[in-house]
Formats: structure tokens, sequence, C-alpha cells
């Protein structure tokens, strides 16, 4: 990232406006919390891919109290909602600045157990490990029928096949 002198001997309006309307006004504004206010602009910028302004903010954030847990879980939701690239492209920027303040792997999340299974296939499991086959004969209605994308049923499985509003 360029430093503040970069800019100045480039562009010393922009230098200006940096400083004041958005380090100053915009940061400044009662409206929202200057920790909130760092979420918010870290998940922009990864979410545009626009990193190399990530590592000032990633510095200003676990200024303004955001944890590195939290900053680790914002890369990977991101990842499933602005791509995988994305979140990808950010981790050399939040693997230096975490180096630079000696954060660890300790002071990330756990990594739970991933699966992907059908809840279908879940409850299927479940009444096997029970002994249970009394729902097996059950017919199930369309619009009580569990999809496998994480339980969406009902209205909200209509709305993700175009049939109905969330």
């Amino acid at each position: 990232m360029p430093t503040t002198q970069d800019i100045r001997a480039v562009a010393p309006a922009l230098e200006k406006y940096a400083k004041t309307v958005v380090l100053g006004d915009l940061w400044k504004r009662r409206g929202l919390p200057a920790r909130n206010r760092s979420i918010v602009t870290v998940a922009a910028l990864i979410a545009r891919d626009q990193t190399v302004e990530l590592p000032y903010y990633l510095n200003l954030a676990l200024d303004n109290g955001v944890k590195p847990a939290e900053i680790s879980e914002i890369i990977t939701h991101l990842a499933f909602y602005t791509g995988w690239a994305n979140a990808i492209n950010a981790v050399p920027a939040a693997k230096d600045v975490f180096k630079n303040r000696n954060i660890g792997a300790d002071q990330l999340p756990p990594v739970p157990g991933l699966s992907f299974r059908s809840t279908r296939q879940r409850r299927r499991n479940a009444r096997r490990a029970s002994g249970s086959n009394s729902d097996r004969s059950r017919p199930v209605s369309s619009s009580t029928r569990q999809t496998s994308c994480s339980g969406i049923s009902g209205s909200d499985r209509d709305w993700r096949h175009g049939t109905g509003a969330w």
C-alpha cells in the first residue's frame, strides 16, 4: 500500500481527502461504532477483492477491538458469499498482519468437523442409530419435505426454486 508521502507526492488532494473525509469525517460518525465500521470495511474490501488496502484496515480492525478469530471467520464466511478466490486472496494480507502482531493459531477458531450430508441422510442415520423405522412408510408432502440445503423447507424451498416469495 502506498504511504502517505507517496500519495502526497503524486496526488496531494487525494491524501488530504483520505485524511479529512475518509479517516476523519466518515470514521468519526456516531451511527456506527468503530469496531463495527471496521468489520464492514474489511468485509467490503474482501468482497471486492481489494487487497492493497486490506493490511491497513485489518490492523485498524484489530486496534478497534475486532478479534483475530472474528477476522478469520469473516474471511471464511465471505468465501461462500463473495467467491472463494476473494477469500483466498485475503489470506496473505491477514497472514502478514497476524505475523506482525504475533497472533497464532491459538487465537483462531477451531476447525469444526465438516459435513455436507443432506438432511434426509442425517435423519436416516439417526433412525438407524436409534433402531427406529417408524416414519419410513409415512408419506412426506412436498410443502414440508426438507431439501439438502441445510434444512430449507416449505416456502423457503419454494423461493429457492423460483415458485414463491421469501
